[in-house]
């Protein structure tokens, strides 16, 4: 009996220090979590835009000028092809394309690319105006500049060797004057100086045109085109009473006849 007496003293005792000694102790408190801080995500770089890109004029001739314009934000670089390259963000070019052409910018930025592209149409330049052939010459023309007059010595109609030698380059003249008016006439004007009466030198002046319209002739000039007139003393063309023009007036001059194409029109 007493044993057991003892047994459970000790063991409320054991259970009396348990309870004195967790009485005691300290316990421990953790301390409030930290408010949660939320982190703004960083704003994205605009993305570039190209305000205007164009060529002006859009259509020009080759060998002409355009002028290619941009402007452009939020890029750090800016290209253009056709050999142009890197250019500023804003700029102006001027080009001269052979044919049709499109050039495309690129703008490229933090916050991507953008493109765009302008053209310029080319067109071949009108074919220059035709040559305007200068005026064909008149027959009157022709005999005036090409036509050396002939000489003769006083009271003479027979050639001489100075005579003989203008009527050479006469007749390589001539042939291709009437060759280049088929239609027209030349006339042999037989002239004579002042001294005689006017009835002798007519036949005088007739002798002398008729002695070169032969010569030539012989030279191969058709003498049917050929017409000789005699003007004798009525028309010098030097007025001076002196041989230097005297001699002057003694000649044969080549005019032109008529048109026988007029000549043939019968009258209404």
């Amino acid at each position: 009996m007493t044993n057991n007496r003892t047994t459970s003293a000790a063991a409320l005792s054991a259970v009396l220090l348990l309870a004195s000694v967790a009485c005691t102790k300290k316990v421990s408190v953790l301390p409030p979590a930290p408010p949660k801080v939320e982190v703004a995500e960083a704003p994205r770089p605009n993305p570039p835009t190209i305000v205007s890109f164009a060529a002006e004029p859009g259509t020009l001739e080759r060998g002409q000028s355009a002028a290619l314009r941009w402007i452009v934000k939020d890029a750090t670089q800016v290209e253009i092809n056709q050999g142009i390259g890197v250019v500023a963000l804003a700029d102006e070019r001027r080009v001269s394309p052979e044919d049709d052409t499109i050039y495309r910018l690129r703008a490229i930025g933090p916050g991507g690319t953008a493109d765009a592209t302008t053209k310029i149409g080319v067109m071949l330049p009108p074919p220059p105006p035709p040559k305007a052939e200068p005026p064909r010459p008149t027959i009157s023309e022709r005999i005036s500049n090409e036509i050396q007059d002939v000489f003769f010595a006083f009271d003479r109609s027979d050639l001489n060797s100075d005579s003989r030698t203008a009527l050479a380059h006469n007749a390589t003249a001539l042939k291709e004057i009437l060759t280049d008016f088929p239609t027209h006439t030349v006339i042999l004007e037989g002239h004579c100086d002042e001294r005689g009466s006017a009835e002798y030198n007519l036949g005088l002046g007739d002798r002398r045109g008729s002695s070169t319209k032969a010569f030539l002739g012989e030279l191969g000039v058709p003498v049917d085109r050929l017409l000789v007139v005699s003007y004798g003393k009525e028309r010098p063309q030097c007025s001076e009473s002196s041989e230097e023009c005297w001699q002057k007036n003694r000649r044969v001059h080549f005019t032109p006849g008529e048109d026988q194409r007029k000549a043939n029109v019968p009258a209404e």
